[in-house]
Formats: C-alpha cells, structure tokens, sequence
C-alpha cells in the first residue's frame, strides 16, 4: 500500500491527513500555525509533525508519494509564494524547503485551488473533471478545476472569483484596494453590507429590525421565515453571485458549481436563488451545470492537498 499526506496551512492552525493513495483517509490532526519570526517554524513544524506520524505508524519513505501542500496565498507551478496576508512570510520557495526538510516529494497550491481539486476527488464534484468552487466565508474564494487540475495561471492567482467586478458603479474599497468586488456583496460580511443598506432605504417590516447583529446567517433565517425584506437582500446577493458564475461558465464551461464556506450553511434555499439568477445570463451550453453544495467541510483542503501529489 502506498501512502501520501495533505497540508491545509491556515492563520490559526495547520490541519493534516494521511492518505491511502485510494482516497482513503487513515488519520487526521491539527497543530498551532506558529506565525512569529516571520513564520519560521511553520515548515520545520509540519515536517516534524509528519516524520512522528511516519514512526509511530512504522512508515518507510519508500511507502509514501509525497506530500501535498495547500496555502492561503498565491503559489506558483514552482512552489514559490512571494506573499502572504496571515502566514508572516514574504518570499518563499516553499516546495523546495519542504523537500529538504522531508526528503520527500512535494506539490504546493492556494488553499482555495486545492479544496475544489479535493470536492472533485471526494466530495460533491465525484467523477467530474471540470468544476468551479466558490466559498463564501469572510471573503469570496474561489478554485477552478480543468480537465482534474487547478487552473493556476502565471503567478498563481488563477480562480481569484471574489474579485471580480460585479459593479462598477461602487465607490466602497474592497479589501484587494478595487471597487465593486464580488467579495463585497457574496461573503458573510457583503450580505450584512446589503441587509444594512436594505434596512436603511426599505420601509418594509422584518425580522431583522431591531436585532443586535444582523448577520448572513439572521438573514437567511428570516428568508426561512417568509421574510419580504430578507428576500430583498438574497435576491440581490443571487444576482451578483448568480451573473458571476455565468460568466465565469462561459469561459471555462464547468460540469459542476460547487459552493461551501460558512454562508452554505443555509442550505439548498441558497443555491435556489443563485441558480435562478446564473440561468437568467447562462450561456445556452452553460445551462446544464449542477449546483451543488460543498460536502467535505474543514476536509477539502487536506483532501485536495494529497490529490496534488497523485497527479
């Protein structure tokens, strides 16, 4: 049996998988993504971690792949990182330190590329090779996987899909310095922005008048409950998101749409009013794509991470 490991470098932890080379998931844990120093350690950590899984699981190096690395951050074909937001490194060779480290294979990609590469491989875009992930978190992230690999691009910032223009006419700054991003009006924090605005400018009654914190989570429950003002506000996120995603279609004509991060968790209602609006601009060959929601959870990074390393 031949084995590889998955990597899911984040802020706050670092979440790793040992896999069989079939998919199967033999074992899974977190250690603290130290970020001080620059994150020196964060490497040296990961490598440790998996040379003490190898021992206690009387691994050979023989036995294993390689490792696959997923990062919150722009990565070349080389596995080179030049920035990060949340990691403290600036320029970094991340595959070859890691290879030096483990004296193992590595293959590296951004964390939003590598959790569709893993919803295609296992979760709800199985036995599709061509699909388009969008999460909606904080941000809008976005991955595009083409004929079973990331689209990556030259400086590894292919299936950026929360910066897309949505709307020109915004003056606000998204957090990349542009206006009138995707990202501000489908993440967690846009559906607030546009439940705020709606609140402001309708005179509607709603459940949300007068609640303390008006999140995306308050919104779709309100939506649940027949709420005429909610429905306003997901209207409008469908639409943004709805129009991107057909024109994201059109360009590389996916077979599947997949849809995770925390504001999935509305469920099917969500995807109902993002389908609707993508069909009103689908192109006619783009009409016969299945929405589906992500279904691997916190899983898809390190599941898509060891998919890297079987390629």
């Amino acid at each position: 049996m031949k084995y590889c490991f998955g990597v899911d470098i984040g802020g706050t932890t670092v979440k790793m998988g040992l896999f069989q080379t079939d998919g199967v998931l033999l074992e899974k844990w977190e250690i603290p993504t130290r970020t001080e120093n620059g994150g020196e350690m964060i490497l040296p950590d990961v490598a440790k971690s998996i040379s003490e899984v190898c021992e206690k699981r009387s691994l050979e190096k023989d036995a294993i792949e390689g490792i696959g690395i997923g990062v919150p951050a722009p990565v070349t074909e080389a596995g080179i990182v030049k920035n990060t937001a949340n990691l403290g490194w600036g320029y970094r060779e991340v595959k070859r330190e890691m290879e030096e480290l483990t004296n193992l294979k590595v293959c590296m990609g951004n964390d939003a590329n590598v959790a569709a590469l893993g919803e295609m491989w296992l979760g709800a875009g199985k036995g599709e090779e061509n699909i388009v992930m969008v999460t909606l978190g904080t941000g809008v992230g976005g991955g595009v996987i083409l004929n079973g690999r990331p689209l990556v691009g030259t400086n590894g910032a292919g299936g950026e899909i929360g910066h897309i223009c949505v709307n020109e006419t915004e003056t606000k700054k998204c957090g990349c310095g542009n206006t009138g991003c995707l990202e501000q009006y489908a993440s967690a924090t846009g559906i607030a922005r546009l439940a705020a605005e709606h609140l402001e400018e309708e005179k509607k009654d709603s459940l949300l008048r007068g609640q303390e914190k008006v999140d995306a989570k308050a919104v779709f429950d309100a939506l649940k409950e027949g709420d005429g003002l909610a429905e306003d506000v997901v209207e409008e996120f469908g639409r943004y998101l709805g129009y991107a995603l057909a024109n994201i279609a059109v360009v590389v004509d996916p077979a599947v749409i997949v849809i995770g991060g925390g504001v999935s968790k509305a469920g099917e209602i969500l995807l109902s009013y993002v389908e609707k609006n993508y069909m009103k601009r689908a192109f006619f060959a783009n009409k016969e794509v299945k929405f589906k929601l992500a279904e691997l959870g916190n899983d898809a990074g390190i599941c898509g991470a060891a998919k890297l390393i079987l390629e």
